[in-house]
Protein backbone atom coordinates (compact mmCIF):
# COMPACT_ATOMS: atom_id res chain seq x y z
CA UNK A 1 0.00 0.00 0.00
CA UNK A 2 1.41 3.40 -1.00
CA UNK A 3 2.34 5.92 1.73
CA UNK A 4 0.81 9.40 1.70
CA UNK A 5 4.15 10.79 0.56
CA UNK A 6 4.32 8.27 -2.29
CA UNK A 7 0.81 9.20 -3.44
CA UNK A 8 1.77 12.88 -3.45
CA UNK A 9 4.83 12.17 -5.61
CA UNK A 10 2.81 10.00 -8.03
CA UNK A 11 0.26 12.80 -8.41
CA UNK A 12 3.06 15.33 -8.80
CA UNK A 13 4.77 13.34 -11.55
CA UNK A 14 1.44 12.91 -13.35
CA UNK A 15 0.87 16.66 -13.27
CA UNK A 16 4.39 17.32 -14.55
CA UNK A 17 3.69 15.03 -17.53
CA UNK A 18 0.38 16.71 -18.23
CA UNK A 19 1.78 20.23 -18.57
CA UNK A 20 4.89 19.28 -20.53
CA UNK A 21 4.81 19.97 -24.24
CA UNK A 22 7.74 18.93 -26.48
CA UNK A 23 9.82 21.85 -27.73
CA UNK A 24 12.88 19.92 -28.96
CA UNK A 25 13.49 17.09 -31.38
CA UNK A 26 13.66 13.87 -29.39
CA UNK A 27 17.18 12.67 -28.72
CA UNK A 28 19.03 15.72 -30.07
CA UNK A 29 22.28 16.90 -28.48
CA UNK A 30 23.34 20.54 -28.07
CA UNK A 31 26.83 21.33 -26.85
CA UNK A 32 27.52 25.04 -26.88
CA UNK A 33 26.50 26.64 -23.54
CA UNK A 34 28.72 28.13 -20.87
CA UNK A 35 26.01 27.81 -18.22
CA UNK A 36 22.59 26.16 -18.11
CA UNK A 37 20.21 27.46 -15.45
CA UNK A 38 17.50 25.04 -14.31
CA UNK A 39 14.33 26.90 -13.36
CA UNK A 40 13.14 30.29 -14.64
CA UNK A 41 11.99 31.49 -11.24
CA UNK A 42 13.16 34.95 -10.29
CA UNK A 43 16.50 33.76 -8.84
CA UNK A 44 17.27 31.72 -11.94
CA UNK A 45 16.56 34.74 -14.12
CA UNK A 46 18.73 37.00 -11.97
CA UNK A 47 21.59 34.50 -12.12
CA UNK A 48 21.24 34.19 -15.89
CA UNK A 49 21.24 37.97 -16.39
CA UNK A 50 24.46 38.54 -14.47
CA UNK A 51 26.20 35.65 -16.21
CA UNK A 52 25.13 37.01 -19.59
CA UNK A 53 26.27 40.52 -18.62
CA UNK A 54 29.74 39.00 -18.16
CA UNK A 55 29.64 37.63 -21.69
CA UNK A 56 28.67 34.02 -21.07
CA UNK A 57 26.31 32.05 -23.27
CA UNK A 58 23.42 31.06 -21.03
CA UNK A 59 20.31 28.99 -21.43
CA UNK A 60 17.45 28.81 -18.92
CA UNK A 61 15.17 25.77 -18.77
CA UNK A 62 11.68 26.03 -17.25
CA UNK A 63 9.27 23.12 -16.75
CA UNK A 64 6.15 25.32 -16.71
CA UNK A 65 4.71 27.15 -19.70
CA UNK A 66 5.67 30.57 -18.31
CA UNK A 67 8.68 32.12 -16.61
CA UNK A 68 8.62 33.19 -12.98
CA UNK A 69 8.36 30.05 -10.86
CA UNK A 70 6.28 31.00 -7.82
CA UNK A 71 6.40 34.71 -8.79
CA UNK A 72 3.77 34.65 -11.55
CA UNK A 73 0.45 36.33 -12.35
CA UNK A 74 -2.34 34.33 -13.95
CA UNK A 75 -6.03 34.74 -14.73
CA UNK A 76 -7.99 32.41 -12.44
CA UNK A 77 -11.51 33.50 -13.44
CA UNK A 78 -12.65 35.51 -16.50
CA UNK A 79 -11.55 39.10 -15.90
CA UNK A 80 -9.76 38.32 -12.62
CA UNK A 81 -5.97 38.00 -12.39
CA UNK A 82 -3.69 37.77 -9.40
CA UNK A 83 -0.32 36.63 -8.19
CA UNK A 84 -0.46 32.84 -7.92
CA UNK A 85 1.94 32.02 -5.05
CA UNK A 86 4.29 34.83 -3.95
CA UNK A 87 2.07 37.88 -3.47
CA UNK A 88 3.85 40.88 -1.91
CA UNK A 89 7.12 42.80 -2.33
CA UNK A 90 9.77 44.10 0.05
CA UNK A 91 12.83 41.85 0.04
CA UNK A 92 13.71 42.28 -3.67
CA UNK A 93 17.20 43.78 -3.67
CA UNK A 94 17.45 47.40 -4.82
CA UNK A 95 20.76 46.63 -6.53
CA UNK A 96 19.11 43.93 -8.63
CA UNK A 97 16.23 46.25 -9.55
CA UNK A 98 18.68 48.94 -10.69
CA UNK A 99 21.34 46.84 -12.43
CA UNK A 100 18.85 44.70 -14.33
CA UNK A 101 16.87 47.82 -15.35
CA UNK A 102 13.60 46.35 -14.15
CA UNK A 103 11.82 49.71 -14.09
CA UNK A 104 12.81 50.24 -17.72
CA UNK A 105 11.20 46.90 -18.49
CA UNK A 106 7.93 48.08 -16.94
CA UNK A 107 8.21 47.15 -13.26
CA UNK A 108 6.41 49.55 -10.94
CA UNK A 109 6.06 48.89 -7.22
CA UNK A 110 3.60 50.86 -5.09
CA UNK A 111 3.55 51.02 -1.31
CA UNK A 112 0.75 49.95 0.98
CA UNK A 113 -0.87 52.93 2.76
CA UNK A 114 0.33 51.31 5.99
CA UNK A 115 1.70 47.91 6.87
CA UNK A 116 -0.99 45.88 8.58
CA UNK A 117 -4.59 45.95 9.74
CA UNK A 118 -5.63 43.55 12.52
CA UNK A 119 -9.30 43.07 13.38
CA UNK A 120 -9.11 42.04 17.05
CA UNK A 121 -12.79 41.53 17.92
CA UNK A 122 -16.18 42.92 16.95
CA UNK A 123 -15.25 46.41 18.19
CA UNK A 124 -11.50 46.81 18.15
CA UNK A 125 -8.83 46.85 15.48
CA UNK A 126 -5.22 47.88 15.13
CA UNK A 127 -3.42 49.67 12.28
CA UNK A 128 0.35 49.30 12.22
CA UNK A 129 2.93 50.95 9.98
CA UNK A 130 3.39 54.16 8.08
CA UNK A 131 3.77 57.16 10.36
CA UNK A 132 5.28 56.29 13.77
CA UNK A 133 3.10 58.71 15.71
CA UNK A 134 -0.03 57.28 14.09
CA UNK A 135 1.08 53.74 14.99
CA UNK A 136 1.79 54.80 18.57
CA UNK A 137 -1.66 56.35 18.81
CA UNK A 138 -3.19 53.08 17.63
CA UNK A 139 -1.19 50.99 20.09
CA UNK A 140 -1.89 53.40 22.96
CA UNK A 141 -5.58 52.48 22.72
CA UNK A 142 -4.56 49.19 24.33
CA UNK A 143 -1.34 50.03 26.19
CA UNK A 144 0.39 53.35 26.72
CA UNK A 145 3.51 51.45 27.78
CA UNK A 146 3.58 49.53 24.50
CA UNK A 147 3.22 52.77 22.53
CA UNK A 148 6.23 54.19 24.37
CA UNK A 149 8.22 51.00 23.68
CA UNK A 150 7.69 51.09 19.92
CA UNK A 151 10.56 53.45 18.94
CA UNK A 152 13.09 51.42 20.92
CA UNK A 153 11.78 48.13 19.49
CA UNK A 154 11.95 49.43 15.92
CA UNK A 155 15.50 50.70 16.55
CA UNK A 156 16.55 47.31 17.94
CA UNK A 157 15.22 45.39 14.94
CA UNK A 158 16.65 47.92 12.49
CA UNK A 159 20.11 47.77 14.08
CA UNK A 160 20.30 44.00 13.59
CA UNK A 161 18.54 44.10 10.21
CA UNK A 162 21.25 46.48 8.99
CA UNK A 163 23.86 43.82 9.70
CA UNK A 164 21.75 41.28 7.84
CA UNK A 165 21.36 43.60 4.84
CA UNK A 166 25.13 43.91 4.63
CA UNK A 167 25.42 40.11 4.44
CA UNK A 168 22.62 39.41 1.96
CA UNK A 169 24.70 39.98 -1.18
CA UNK A 170 27.82 38.29 0.19
CA UNK A 171 28.72 34.62 0.04
CA UNK A 172 28.90 33.00 3.48
CA UNK A 173 32.26 31.61 4.60
CA UNK A 174 32.40 27.96 3.61
CA UNK A 175 33.35 25.74 6.55
CA UNK A 176 36.42 23.78 5.49
CA UNK A 177 37.15 26.21 2.66
CA UNK A 178 40.28 28.13 1.79
CA UNK A 179 41.77 31.60 2.25
CA UNK A 180 38.76 33.31 0.66
CA UNK A 181 36.45 31.73 3.20
CA UNK A 182 38.69 32.83 6.06
CA UNK A 183 38.46 36.37 4.69
CA UNK A 184 34.64 36.09 4.53
CA UNK A 185 34.58 34.95 8.16
CA UNK A 186 36.74 37.92 9.16
CA UNK A 187 34.38 40.27 7.33
CA UNK A 188 31.46 38.79 9.25
CA UNK A 189 33.30 39.30 12.54
CA UNK A 190 34.00 42.88 11.52
CA UNK A 191 30.29 43.51 10.87
CA UNK A 192 29.34 42.12 14.28
CA UNK A 193 32.10 44.10 16.02
CA UNK A 194 30.51 47.30 14.76
CA UNK A 195 27.61 46.59 17.09
CA UNK A 196 27.91 47.70 20.70
CA UNK A 197 27.43 45.03 23.38
CA UNK A 198 23.71 45.68 23.59
CA UNK A 199 23.46 45.27 19.82
CA UNK A 200 25.37 41.97 19.95
CA UNK A 201 23.00 40.70 22.62
CA UNK A 202 20.05 41.74 20.49
CA UNK A 203 21.54 39.91 17.52
CA UNK A 204 21.93 36.77 19.63
CA UNK A 205 18.33 37.06 20.82
CA UNK A 206 16.96 37.48 17.30
CA UNK A 207 18.88 34.47 15.99
CA UNK A 208 18.12 32.08 18.84
CA UNK A 209 15.02 33.07 20.81
CA UNK A 210 11.39 32.47 20.07
CA UNK A 211 9.43 35.39 18.68
CA UNK A 212 6.93 34.91 21.49
CA UNK A 213 9.53 35.28 24.23
CA UNK A 214 11.05 38.28 22.47
CA UNK A 215 7.72 40.04 22.02
CA UNK A 216 6.48 39.19 25.52
CA UNK A 217 9.60 40.95 26.83
CA UNK A 218 8.92 44.09 24.83
CA UNK A 219 5.12 44.41 24.92
CA UNK A 220 2.07 43.59 27.04
CA UNK A 221 -0.94 43.95 24.70
CA UNK A 222 -2.03 41.10 22.41
CA UNK A 223 -2.58 43.09 19.22
CA UNK A 224 0.91 44.49 18.73
CA UNK A 225 2.47 41.14 19.62
CA UNK A 226 0.22 39.42 17.07
CA UNK A 227 1.12 41.90 14.35
CA UNK A 228 4.87 41.44 14.77
CA UNK A 229 4.53 37.75 15.59
CA UNK A 230 2.79 36.98 12.31
CA UNK A 231 6.10 37.52 10.50
CA UNK A 232 7.59 34.75 12.64
CA UNK A 233 5.16 32.06 11.50
CA UNK A 234 4.36 33.01 7.91
CA UNK A 235 5.74 30.18 5.79
CA UNK A 236 7.13 28.61 8.95
CA UNK A 237 5.59 25.45 10.43
CA UNK A 238 6.12 26.44 14.04
CA UNK A 239 4.55 27.99 17.09
CA UNK A 240 5.62 31.60 17.71
CA UNK A 241 7.10 30.21 20.94
CA UNK A 242 9.50 27.87 19.17
CA UNK A 243 13.19 28.85 19.52
CA UNK A 244 14.47 30.38 16.30
CA UNK A 245 11.20 31.98 15.21
CA UNK A 246 12.56 35.41 16.17
CA UNK A 247 14.94 35.05 13.22
CA UNK A 248 12.06 34.43 10.81
CA UNK A 249 10.52 37.64 12.15
CA UNK A 250 13.82 39.42 11.46
CA UNK A 251 14.10 37.87 7.98
CA UNK A 252 10.90 39.65 6.97
CA UNK A 253 12.26 43.03 8.11
CA UNK A 254 15.41 43.57 6.05
CA UNK A 255 13.58 44.70 2.92
CA UNK A 256 12.58 48.02 1.41
CA UNK A 257 10.26 49.49 -1.20
CA UNK A 258 11.30 52.48 -3.31
CA UNK A 259 14.15 53.23 -0.93
CA UNK A 260 12.03 53.07 2.24
CA UNK A 261 13.23 50.42 4.68
CA UNK A 262 10.84 48.03 6.39
CA UNK A 263 8.02 48.84 3.96
CA UNK A 264 5.94 46.33 1.96
CA UNK A 265 4.40 46.98 -1.42
CA UNK A 266 2.69 45.60 -4.51
CA UNK A 267 4.04 45.10 -8.03
CA UNK A 268 1.56 46.54 -10.52
CA UNK A 269 0.35 43.61 -12.59
CA UNK A 270 1.15 41.17 -9.79
CA UNK A 271 4.35 39.30 -9.00
CA UNK A 272 4.56 38.13 -12.58
CA UNK A 273 5.53 41.70 -13.49
CA UNK A 274 8.82 41.18 -11.61
CA UNK A 275 9.61 37.93 -13.40
CA UNK A 276 8.57 39.31 -16.79
CA UNK A 277 10.83 42.33 -16.37
CA UNK A 278 13.73 40.05 -15.47
CA UNK A 279 13.02 37.81 -18.46
CA UNK A 280 12.96 40.85 -20.74
CA UNK A 281 16.38 41.93 -19.52
CA UNK A 282 17.68 38.37 -19.84
CA UNK A 283 16.57 38.14 -23.46
CA UNK A 284 18.05 41.58 -24.13
CA UNK A 285 21.37 40.23 -22.84
CA UNK A 286 21.15 37.21 -25.15
CA UNK A 287 19.90 34.59 -22.67
CA UNK A 288 17.97 31.77 -24.32
CA UNK A 289 14.87 30.91 -22.27
CA UNK A 290 13.00 27.66 -22.95
CA UNK A 291 9.64 26.99 -21.32
CA UNK A 292 7.90 23.59 -21.40
CA UNK A 293 11.41 22.17 -20.98
CA UNK A 294 11.29 19.78 -18.05
CA UNK A 295 14.61 18.40 -16.82
CA UNK A 296 14.55 14.68 -16.14
CA UNK A 297 18.12 14.19 -14.89
CA UNK A 298 21.64 15.60 -14.66
CA UNK A 299 24.65 13.57 -15.75
CA UNK A 300 28.24 13.61 -14.56
CA UNK A 301 31.28 13.02 -16.76
CA UNK A 302 34.73 12.45 -15.26
CA UNK A 303 33.63 13.84 -11.91
CA UNK A 304 32.13 17.02 -13.37
CA UNK A 305 28.50 17.99 -13.93
CA UNK A 306 28.22 18.18 -17.69
CA UNK A 307 24.83 17.28 -19.12
CA UNK A 308 21.18 18.18 -18.67
CA UNK A 309 18.76 15.60 -20.03
CA UNK A 310 15.24 16.80 -20.81
CA UNK A 311 12.09 14.73 -20.52
CA UNK A 312 12.04 14.17 -24.31
CA UNK A 313 15.61 12.83 -24.33
CA UNK A 314 17.31 16.00 -25.55
CA UNK A 315 20.81 16.35 -24.08
CA UNK A 316 22.23 19.80 -23.37
CA UNK A 317 25.89 20.21 -22.48
CA UNK A 318 27.46 23.08 -20.58
CA UNK A 319 30.61 23.85 -18.63
CA UNK A 320 28.50 24.71 -15.57
CA UNK A 321 24.95 24.10 -14.34
CA UNK A 322 23.14 26.38 -11.88
CA UNK A 323 20.06 24.89 -10.26
CA UNK A 324 17.24 27.18 -9.15
CA UNK A 325 15.36 24.36 -7.42
CA UNK A 326 14.87 23.09 -3.89
CA UNK A 327 18.05 21.27 -2.73
CA UNK A 328 16.08 18.11 -1.96
CA UNK A 329 14.63 18.06 -5.47
CA UNK A 330 18.08 18.61 -6.96
CA UNK A 331 19.95 15.98 -4.99
CA UNK A 332 17.22 13.38 -4.53
CA UNK A 333 15.42 13.44 -7.89
CA UNK A 334 17.75 14.83 -10.56
CA UNK A 335 21.17 13.39 -9.65
CA UNK A 336 22.16 9.72 -9.55
CA UNK A 337 22.91 8.96 -5.89
CA UNK A 338 26.15 7.14 -6.76
CA UNK A 339 27.73 10.54 -7.45
CA UNK A 340 27.06 11.68 -3.87
CA UNK A 341 28.67 10.51 -0.66
CA UNK A 342 26.60 8.47 1.77
CA UNK A 343 27.04 11.13 4.43
CA UNK A 344 25.82 13.86 2.05
CA UNK A 345 22.77 11.78 1.09
CA UNK A 346 21.91 11.23 4.74
CA UNK A 347 22.25 14.94 5.53
CA UNK A 348 20.10 15.93 2.57
CA UNK A 349 17.40 13.48 3.64
CA UNK A 350 17.30 15.34 6.96
CA UNK A 351 17.13 18.79 5.31
CA UNK A 352 13.91 20.28 6.65
CA UNK A 353 11.17 21.43 4.28
CA UNK A 354 7.53 22.21 4.93
CA UNK A 355 5.93 25.63 5.36
CA UNK A 356 2.45 24.39 6.40
CA UNK A 357 1.10 27.12 4.10
CA UNK A 358 -2.15 27.14 2.13
CA UNK A 359 -2.49 29.71 -0.66
CA UNK A 360 -5.75 30.96 -2.14
CA UNK A 361 -6.97 33.58 -4.59
CA UNK A 362 -10.54 34.84 -4.43
CA UNK A 363 -12.59 36.94 -6.84
CA UNK A 364 -14.93 39.21 -4.90
CA UNK A 365 -18.07 41.13 -5.82
CA UNK A 366 -17.33 43.70 -3.12
CA UNK A 367 -14.84 44.61 -0.42
CA UNK A 368 -15.13 42.73 2.90
CA UNK A 369 -17.06 44.63 5.57
CA UNK A 370 -15.18 44.03 8.81
CA UNK A 371 -17.40 44.25 11.87
CA UNK A 372 -14.84 46.41 13.67
CA UNK A 373 -14.41 48.77 10.69
CA UNK A 374 -17.13 48.19 8.05
CA UNK A 375 -16.59 51.22 5.83
CA UNK A 376 -14.22 51.15 2.85
CA UNK A 377 -10.84 52.69 3.55
CA UNK A 378 -7.06 52.39 3.40
CA UNK A 379 -7.18 49.42 5.75
CA UNK A 380 -8.39 47.34 2.80
CA UNK A 381 -5.06 47.99 1.06
CA UNK A 382 -2.93 46.89 4.02
CA UNK A 383 -1.90 43.36 4.89
CA UNK A 384 -4.96 42.19 6.82
CA UNK A 385 -3.97 39.74 9.57
CA UNK A 386 -6.72 37.55 10.98
CA UNK A 387 -4.98 36.17 14.05
CA UNK A 388 -5.55 38.39 17.09
CA UNK A 389 -2.96 36.97 19.48
CA UNK A 390 0.15 34.82 19.82
CA UNK A 391 -1.97 32.30 21.72
CA UNK A 392 -4.25 32.04 18.68
CA UNK A 393 -1.19 31.31 16.51
CA UNK A 394 0.16 28.78 18.99
CA UNK A 395 -3.21 27.02 19.03
CA UNK A 396 -3.29 26.91 15.20
CA UNK A 397 0.09 25.18 15.20
CA UNK A 398 -0.94 22.68 17.88
CA UNK A 399 -4.14 21.86 15.97
CA UNK A 400 -2.21 21.20 12.77
CA UNK A 401 0.23 18.94 14.58
CA UNK A 402 -2.60 16.96 16.18
CA UNK A 403 -5.32 17.07 13.52
CA UNK A 404 -3.48 18.05 10.30
CA UNK A 405 -5.38 21.31 9.87
CA UNK A 406 -5.77 24.29 12.21
CA UNK A 407 -9.30 24.53 13.54
CA UNK A 408 -9.00 28.31 13.20
CA UNK A 409 -6.24 29.05 10.67
CA UNK A 410 -4.00 32.10 10.66
CA UNK A 411 -5.03 34.14 7.61
CA UNK A 412 -3.39 37.10 5.91
CA UNK A 413 -5.54 38.78 3.28
CA UNK A 414 -4.07 41.14 0.72
CA UNK A 415 -6.70 42.77 -1.50
CA UNK A 416 -4.33 43.64 -4.31
CA UNK A 417 -7.00 45.22 -6.51
CA UNK A 418 -7.22 48.12 -4.04
CA UNK A 419 -3.71 49.09 -5.20
CA UNK A 420 -3.90 47.79 -8.77
CA UNK A 421 -6.97 48.23 -10.97
CA UNK A 422 -5.48 46.03 -13.73
CA UNK A 423 -6.36 42.86 -11.81
CA UNK A 424 -10.17 42.92 -11.65
CA UNK A 425 -13.18 44.44 -13.43
CA UNK A 426 -14.36 47.82 -12.20
CA UNK A 427 -16.18 47.53 -8.88
CA UNK A 428 -14.88 43.99 -8.31
CA UNK A 429 -11.81 42.83 -6.38
CA UNK A 430 -9.23 40.09 -6.06
CA UNK A 431 -7.65 39.01 -2.79
CA UNK A 432 -4.66 36.84 -1.94
CA UNK A 433 -5.07 34.61 1.11
CA UNK A 434 -1.93 33.24 2.71
CA UNK A 435 -2.80 30.86 5.50
CA UNK A 436 -1.21 28.77 8.27
CA UNK A 437 -1.05 25.99 9.64
CA UNK A 438 -1.65 22.96 7.42
CA UNK A 439 0.42 19.80 7.82
CA UNK A 440 2.23 19.10 4.52
CA UNK A 441 2.14 15.35 5.11
CA UNK A 442 -1.60 14.65 5.34
CA UNK A 443 -3.60 13.31 2.39
CA UNK A 444 -4.53 16.56 0.67
CA UNK A 445 -6.69 14.85 -1.93
CA UNK A 446 -9.12 14.13 0.92
CA UNK A 447 -8.91 17.31 3.04
CA UNK A 448 -8.48 20.27 0.71
CA UNK A 449 -12.16 21.26 0.80
CA UNK A 450 -12.09 21.14 4.61
CA UNK A 451 -9.17 23.55 4.69
CA UNK A 452 -10.91 25.99 2.35
CA UNK A 453 -14.05 25.91 4.49
CA UNK A 454 -12.10 26.69 7.66
CA UNK A 455 -10.26 29.59 6.02
CA UNK A 456 -13.54 31.07 4.79
CA UNK A 457 -15.09 30.58 8.25
CA UNK A 458 -12.31 32.64 9.84
CA UNK A 459 -12.81 35.49 7.38
CA UNK A 460 -16.60 35.32 7.73
CA UNK A 461 -16.28 35.60 11.52
CA UNK A 462 -14.56 38.98 11.09
CA UNK A 463 -16.40 40.14 7.94
CA UNK A 464 -19.97 38.76 7.77
CA UNK A 465 -21.11 38.45 4.16
CA UNK A 466 -17.65 37.55 2.86
CA UNK A 467 -18.71 34.09 1.69
CA UNK A 468 -21.64 35.53 -0.25
CA UNK A 469 -19.28 37.95 -2.02
CA UNK A 470 -17.00 35.19 -3.38
CA UNK A 471 -17.44 34.88 -7.14
CA UNK A 472 -14.71 32.29 -7.63
CA UNK A 473 -11.61 30.97 -5.92
CA UNK A 474 -8.52 28.87 -6.45
CA UNK A 475 -6.61 26.98 -3.78
CA UNK A 476 -3.11 25.54 -3.47
CA UNK A 477 -2.48 23.06 -0.67
CA UNK A 478 1.09 22.18 0.38
CA UNK A 479 0.88 19.21 -2.01
CA UNK A 480 -0.28 21.50 -4.84
CA UNK A 481 2.60 23.90 -4.18
CA UNK A 482 5.00 20.99 -4.49
CA UNK A 483 3.46 19.62 -7.68
CA UNK A 484 2.99 22.94 -9.41
CA UNK A 485 6.16 24.78 -8.39
CA UNK A 486 8.55 22.12 -7.06
CA UNK A 487 8.28 23.52 -3.52
CA UNK A 488 9.07 20.34 -1.59
CA UNK A 489 6.58 19.92 1.24
CA UNK A 490 5.02 23.18 0.02
CA UNK A 491 8.02 25.01 1.47
CA UNK A 492 7.98 28.57 0.15
CA UNK A 493 11.54 29.17 1.40
CA UNK A 494 13.15 26.07 -0.27
CA UNK A 495 13.97 24.88 3.25
CA UNK A 496 13.14 25.92 6.81
CA UNK A 497 14.80 29.10 8.08
CA UNK A 498 16.13 27.46 11.24
CA UNK A 499 19.54 28.13 12.73
CA UNK A 500 20.92 24.82 11.42
CA UNK A 501 19.89 25.80 7.87
CA UNK A 502 21.05 29.42 7.73
CA UNK A 503 24.06 31.29 6.39
CA UNK A 504 27.14 29.01 6.36
CA UNK A 505 24.87 26.01 6.99
CA UNK A 506 22.53 26.64 4.06
CA UNK A 507 21.85 24.14 2.65
CA UNK A 508 24.63 22.21 4.45
CA UNK A 509 27.91 23.07 6.17
CA UNK A 510 30.65 22.89 3.58
CA UNK A 511 28.33 23.79 0.70
CA UNK A 512 27.24 27.31 1.59
CA UNK A 513 29.16 29.10 -1.18
CA UNK A 514 26.62 28.15 -3.90
CA UNK A 515 28.80 25.25 -5.11
CA UNK A 516 27.56 21.66 -4.90
CA UNK A 517 29.49 18.49 -4.08
CA UNK A 518 30.08 17.89 -7.80
CA UNK A 519 32.34 20.17 -9.82
CA UNK A 520 30.48 22.45 -12.17
CA UNK A 521 27.24 22.31 -10.14
CA UNK A 522 25.88 25.43 -8.43
CA UNK A 523 22.77 26.27 -6.40
CA UNK A 524 21.16 29.62 -7.24
CA UNK A 525 17.77 29.29 -5.53
CA UNK A 526 16.37 30.05 -2.10
CA UNK A 527 17.88 26.86 -0.69
CA UNK A 528 21.10 28.89 -0.61
CA UNK A 529 21.91 32.01 1.47
CA UNK A 530 20.07 34.22 2.35
CA UNK A 531 17.05 31.95 2.01
CA UNK A 532 13.46 32.48 0.92
CA UNK A 533 11.43 35.39 -0.29
CA UNK A 534 11.51 37.24 -3.60
CA UNK A 535 14.98 38.74 -3.07
CA UNK A 536 17.07 37.90 -6.14
CA UNK A 537 20.02 37.57 -3.75
CA UNK A 538 20.81 33.84 -4.19
CA UNK A 539 20.81 34.28 -7.97
CA UNK A 540 23.07 37.32 -7.75
CA UNK A 541 25.51 35.64 -5.37
CA UNK A 542 25.61 32.40 -7.33
CA UNK A 543 26.44 34.23 -10.57
CA UNK A 544 29.35 35.93 -8.82
CA UNK A 545 30.72 32.57 -7.67
CA UNK A 546 30.37 31.01 -11.13
CA UNK A 547 32.27 33.94 -12.61
CA UNK A 548 34.87 33.77 -9.85
CA UNK A 549 35.51 30.15 -10.76
CA UNK A 550 35.92 31.24 -14.37
CA UNK A 551 38.13 34.15 -13.24
CA UNK A 552 35.78 36.67 -14.78
CA UNK A 553 34.16 39.76 -13.33
CA UNK A 554 30.58 41.03 -13.42
CA UNK A 555 30.11 44.05 -15.63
Amino acid sequence: MQSKRARILVACNAQFQKVWQPSHRRGTTINNYDVIVIGAGHNGLVCACYLAKAGLKVRVLERRAVVGGAAVTEEFHPGFRNSVAAYTVSLLQARVIKELRLAEHGLRIVERPFGNFLPLNERDSLKIGGDLSATQAEVAKFSKRDAQQLPAYYAMVEQVATVLRDLVLRSPPNVGGGVGDIWSALQLMSEVRQLDMEGRRNLLNLFTKSAGDLLDHWFESDGIKACFGFDAVVGNYASPYHPGTAYVLLHHNFGEVNGKRGVWGHAIGGMGAISNAMASEARHLGVEISCNAEVSKLEVTNGRMSTVVLQDGTELHARSIAANVNPKLLYQRLIDQRHLSEEFITRMQAYKCGSASFRMNVALSELPKFTCLPTAGPHHAAGIILAPSLKYMERAYADAREHGIAQQPIVEMMISSTLDDTLAPAGRHVASLFCQHFDPNIDWSMRKAEAIARIFDVIESHAPGFKASVIAHTALSPADLECEFGLIGGDIFHGALTLDQLYAARPLLGYANYRGPIKGLYLCGSGAHPGGGVTGAPGYNCAREVLRDRRMRMK
